[in-house]
């Protein structure tokens, strides 16, 4: 299938559902306990439903699509979202808002399913890593934007903007994909399985070495992105001082050097191949790591010297991510949905576990969040090194 030139920037404002919900809402974390009774660090519970959501979500929206199609599972998935969004903005507490924020993940999860499934839908090998690189650019934009923006609106409004934006944004994401967006994925591909034939696709997915060390690759990558995540509002909030404008401007420098590896990376494919670019990348994340664990236990210099090592490992992620992906799902060209679920469960199981043990963790220092950080880097090295070498 022939590639419209404006659907890689329709997939990357779909996929951008993710880090929207992620990171525009984490500079009004004080401003939720300060509201709904929290103590400090107690917001983080929300982002934990929320990574919960998005790994249970996952691997129903998989299989859906395999059986369905790619469409409607996205069309009923951002209608769902943006309903739970909106009930974000009306929570009374934070028992509620963590609920909301369960739901809106379980809607959101399509967006990031499916999008890698039509991606693998289309293409494969370098053709594959270009195109998920057109949405990483895309989707970088909203790491950058996202705190920034949800900095801006704390400074002019209440929190509960922050999720009415977000309602809006779902809204129109739904309309844009009934509107605009092809079915990938034909009649005579699509897959009808018994629970006893899903369990068997499952097992022989996460059975193949290629797909599991690629996955937990990148899932350990995400475990070290979310404890920093989870951790640095209260690090550079509350600790460092910065205002929320000031905050998402710091993390906006993190998020640019992620979307600018990404977009480097497809052009360093043909000479070095993927398995380089991933091991070189992945021990620069671990050495950067080192650096941020002995900055936070030194305690000294304020919060520049957290903030570059921090940076440098973003950055390394923008060459793993997109390049573990597609490595991960190579060989399942037949079943991409399910593939891309399992991938994704695997990873952001990781990522609700990072931001759980964050917060329980954290006691107003960079220490926990250093560390954590450290251990994805570990796991990361790992993984690369069980990796079976395609390129």
């Amino acid at each position: 299938m022939n590639v419209p030139t404006w659907l890689p920037l329709l997939l990357g404002l779909l996929s951008a559902i993710g880090p929207i919900s992620t990171d525009m809402y984490l500079p009004a974390f004080p401003a939720i306990e300060h509201a709904l009774g929290g103590r400090q660090g107690a917001a983080q519970i929300t982002l934990s439903a929320w990574f919960l959501g998005l790994a249970i979500g996952q691997i129903t929206q998989g299989t859906l699509s395999d059986r369905y199609g790619r469409r409607g599972p996205l069309i009923l998935g951002t209608a769902l979202y943006a309903l739970a969004s909106a009930g974000c903005a009306l929570s009374p507490n934070l028992a509620v808002l963590s609920c909301f924020r369960f739901l809106a993940a379980i809607g959101g999860s399509a967006t990031m399913v499916l999008t890698r499934a039509i991606v693998r839908d289309l293409a494969d090998g370098h053709a594959a890593a270009r195109l998920m690189s057109k949405l990483m650019l895309v989707m970088g934009a909203a790491p950058i934007l996202a705190p920034t923006l949800g900095g801006f609106v704390l400074a002019v409004s209440g929190w509960q903007a922050i999720f009415w934006i977000a309602a809006a944004y779902g809204a129109l994401s739904c309309l844009g994909i009934a509107l605009l967006l092809p079915e990938t994925l034909p009649e005579s591909r699509r897959v009808k399985l018994g629970l006893g034939g899903l369990v068997a696709r499952y097992a022989g997915i996460i059975g193949e070495r290629g797909f599991l060390t690629h996955a937990l690759l990148g899932g350990f990558c995400m475990f070290g992105m979310f404890a920093f995540l989870a951790g640095s509002p209260p690090v550079f909030i509350e600790l460092f001082h910065l205002s929320p404008p000031a905050y998402g401007l710091l993390f906006g420098v993190s998020a640019f050097g992620f979307i600018l590896s990404s977009q480097i990376s497809p052009r360093l494919l043909p000479r070095f191949g993927a398995h380089r670019i991933i091991r070189t990348a992945v021990r620069v994340f671990l050495a950067a790591t080192c650096v941020l664990t002995v900055v936070a236990f030194v305690g000294r210099g304020g919060w520049l010297p957290v903030a570059v090592p921090i940076a440098i490992s973003m950055a390394s992620q923008g060459f793993t991510m997109p390049n573990a992906t597609v490595g991960a799902l190579s060989r399942h060209a037949g079943h991409a949905g399910s593939a891309s679920a399992l991938m994704g469960t695997l990873q952001f199981s990781l990522a609700a576990s990072s931001a759980a043990i964050v917060g329980a963790l954290g006691d107003g220092t960079p220490r926990a969040m250093a560390l954590l950080m450290l251990a994805g880097a570990v796991g990361a090295v790992i993984c690369d090194l069980y990796r079976p070498r395609r390129g």
